[in-house]
Protein backbone atom coordinates (compact mmCIF):
# COMPACT_ATOMS: atom_id res chain seq x y z
CA UNK A 1 0.00 0.00 0.00
CA UNK A 2 1.70 3.23 -0.86
CA UNK A 3 1.05 6.52 1.42
CA UNK A 4 -1.02 8.72 -1.16
CA UNK A 5 -4.26 7.87 1.63
CA UNK A 6 -3.02 9.93 4.26
CA UNK A 7 -2.54 13.24 1.59
CA UNK A 8 -6.29 13.31 2.25
CA UNK A 9 -6.21 13.61 5.73
CA UNK A 10 -6.93 17.25 7.10
CA UNK A 11 -4.17 17.63 9.45
CA UNK A 12 -4.03 20.70 11.55
CA UNK A 13 -1.49 23.29 11.94
CA UNK A 14 0.62 20.90 14.20
CA UNK A 15 0.04 18.16 11.81
CA UNK A 16 -2.18 16.00 14.15
CA UNK A 17 -5.76 14.79 13.29
CA UNK A 18 -8.40 13.61 16.03
CA UNK A 19 -9.07 10.04 16.17
CA UNK A 20 -11.79 8.58 18.09
CA UNK A 21 -11.58 4.65 19.15
CA UNK A 22 -15.04 3.11 19.27
CA UNK A 23 -15.33 -0.61 20.16
CA UNK A 24 -16.26 -2.78 17.48
CA UNK A 25 -18.51 -4.71 20.00
CA UNK A 26 -20.87 -2.66 21.87
CA UNK A 27 -20.80 0.75 19.45
CA UNK A 28 -19.11 2.75 22.62
CA UNK A 29 -16.65 5.52 22.08
CA UNK A 30 -14.02 4.24 24.08
CA UNK A 31 -11.32 7.32 24.02
CA UNK A 32 -10.17 10.13 21.94
CA UNK A 33 -6.25 11.05 20.97
CA UNK A 34 -4.46 12.67 18.77
CA UNK A 35 -2.46 11.66 15.74
CA UNK A 36 0.14 12.43 13.24
CA UNK A 37 1.08 10.74 9.95
CA UNK A 38 3.13 8.69 11.06
CA UNK A 39 1.02 7.46 13.77
CA UNK A 40 -1.82 6.90 11.61
CA UNK A 41 0.42 5.15 8.93
CA UNK A 42 1.55 2.70 11.75
CA UNK A 43 -1.97 2.02 13.06
CA UNK A 44 -2.60 0.54 9.73
CA UNK A 45 0.74 -1.43 9.37
CA UNK A 46 0.66 -2.95 12.87
CA UNK A 47 -3.37 -2.99 13.07
CA UNK A 48 -3.43 -1.33 16.42
CA UNK A 49 -4.03 1.91 17.67
CA UNK A 50 -0.93 4.26 17.85
CA UNK A 51 -1.39 7.66 18.54
CA UNK A 52 0.79 10.79 19.45
CA UNK A 53 0.90 11.94 22.71
CA UNK A 54 1.31 15.66 22.97
CA UNK A 55 2.02 15.64 26.20
CA UNK A 56 4.97 13.63 26.17
CA UNK A 57 5.72 14.67 22.15
CA UNK A 58 6.52 11.42 21.12
CA UNK A 59 4.45 8.42 19.61
CA UNK A 60 1.86 6.45 21.87
CA UNK A 61 1.34 2.75 21.48
CA UNK A 62 -2.18 1.88 23.71
CA UNK A 63 -1.29 -0.35 26.24
CA UNK A 64 2.21 -0.30 25.99
CA UNK A 65 2.44 0.21 29.96
CA UNK A 66 -1.19 -0.63 30.70
CA UNK A 67 -0.94 -3.93 28.37
CA UNK A 68 -4.80 -2.14 27.28
CA UNK A 69 -4.30 -2.61 23.66
CA UNK A 70 -6.95 -1.80 21.12
CA UNK A 71 -7.05 -4.05 18.12
CA UNK A 72 -7.48 -2.28 14.99
CA UNK A 73 -10.49 -4.17 12.90
CA UNK A 74 -11.60 -0.93 10.76
CA UNK A 75 -10.83 2.83 9.90
CA UNK A 76 -12.55 5.60 8.79
CA UNK A 77 -12.53 9.08 7.50
CA UNK A 78 -15.04 11.45 7.70
CA UNK A 79 -16.72 13.51 5.13
CA UNK A 80 -14.61 16.99 5.96
CA UNK A 81 -11.16 14.41 6.28
CA UNK A 82 -10.46 16.07 9.38
CA UNK A 83 -11.61 13.60 11.91
CA UNK A 84 -10.50 9.55 12.42
CA UNK A 85 -12.68 6.62 13.64
CA UNK A 86 -11.06 3.50 14.58
CA UNK A 87 -13.27 0.53 15.21
CA UNK A 88 -11.56 -1.29 17.61
CA UNK A 89 -11.58 -4.30 19.81
CA UNK A 90 -10.27 -3.21 23.60
CA UNK A 91 -8.06 -5.93 24.56
CA UNK A 92 -8.35 -6.31 28.53
CA UNK A 93 -11.57 -4.27 28.73
CA UNK A 94 -10.08 -1.33 29.93
CA UNK A 95 -9.54 2.09 27.48
CA UNK A 96 -9.25 4.70 30.12
CA UNK A 97 -6.10 5.38 32.03
CA UNK A 98 -8.80 5.71 35.32
CA UNK A 99 -9.43 1.70 35.31
CA UNK A 100 -12.31 2.19 33.61
CA UNK A 101 -13.65 0.96 30.56
CA UNK A 102 -14.24 4.52 28.58
CA UNK A 103 -12.69 7.70 29.27
CA UNK A 104 -16.20 8.69 28.82
CA UNK A 105 -17.35 7.57 31.90
CA UNK A 106 -19.48 11.33 33.33
CA UNK A 107 -22.60 12.03 32.44
CA UNK A 108 -24.50 15.61 32.84
CA UNK A 109 -27.45 15.45 34.64
CA UNK A 110 -30.91 17.65 34.74
CA UNK A 111 -29.28 20.09 37.19
CA UNK A 112 -25.93 20.55 35.31
CA UNK A 113 -24.03 18.31 37.66
CA UNK A 114 -21.14 15.57 36.19
CA UNK A 115 -22.21 11.95 37.09
CA UNK A 116 -19.83 9.49 37.28
CA UNK A 117 -21.22 6.09 35.51
CA UNK A 118 -19.20 4.05 35.22
CA UNK A 119 -17.19 2.02 38.09
CA UNK A 120 -13.40 1.65 38.18
CA UNK A 121 -12.77 -2.22 36.93
CA UNK A 122 -8.93 -1.77 38.03
CA UNK A 123 -7.12 0.56 40.09
CA UNK A 124 -4.49 2.87 38.18
CA UNK A 125 -2.28 1.77 40.59
CA UNK A 126 -2.43 -1.69 39.78
CA UNK A 127 -1.90 -0.88 35.82
CA UNK A 128 0.87 1.18 35.90
CA UNK A 129 3.21 -0.04 37.87
CA UNK A 130 5.69 2.80 38.61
Amino acid sequence: MNDAWLDEVCWDEQGLVPAIAQDIHTGRIMMFAWMNRESLKLTVQEKRAIYWSRSRQRLWRKGEESGHVQQLHDIRLDCDGDVVLLVIEQLGGIACHTGRESCFYRKLSAQGEWLVTDEVLKSPDAIYQK
